[in-house]
């Protein structure tokens, strides 16, 4: 029973000592807890990503609007083109197989004299080839998007 005893005024002899020693802790510190540096490093790397980001699809925009300016696609081969590949003349689709905004295989790209990658071929040769497989067999080259 003594040490019992002996232990709970111990352990409340501490309690004050703790709690004067918290206090004096926090006395130092600044209310926020020191984070304003912290902050205001997260806020800095925050702006920064923002502005990468933005630059990036600024950059993408251009891209896009300087690829589509070659492009001499009519509207229904534009149509064809932007549910195959989203109109990107360098999309790869179905593990490589598929290339090119029509999303042309190899065998295919070559029937219409292709030759090479048809997704590294400029925006206007892929569209006069489209519009070549277009005019042999029609909308059934592209049994999905064709329809």
């Amino acid at each position: 029973m003594r040490k019992l005893i002996a232990a709970v005024v111990s352990v409340a002899a501490l309690i004050p000592a703790v709690a004067i020693a918290a206090d004096a802790a926090s006395s130092t510190n600044p209310p926020d807890g020191g984070n304003d540096q912290a902050l205001g490093l997260r806020a800095a790397q925050h702006k920064a990503l923002v502005r990468k980001h933005r630059a990036a699809a600024k950059r993408r925009a251009r891209r896009r609007k300087h690829e589509h300016a070659g492009s001499t696609a009519s509207p229904t081969m534009q149509a064809i083109a932007a549910c195959e590949s989203g109109g990107n003349p360098h999309a790869i689709g179905g593990g490589g197989t598929y290339r090119g905004k029509y999303q042309f295989d190899q065998s295919t790209w070559a029937s219409v004299g292709g030759t090479g990658d048809p997704a590294a071929a400029p925006v206007a040769e892929q569209d006069r080839r489209a519009a070549m497989l277009y005019a042999r067999v029609g909308r059934s080259a592209w049994p999905v998007c064709g329809q």
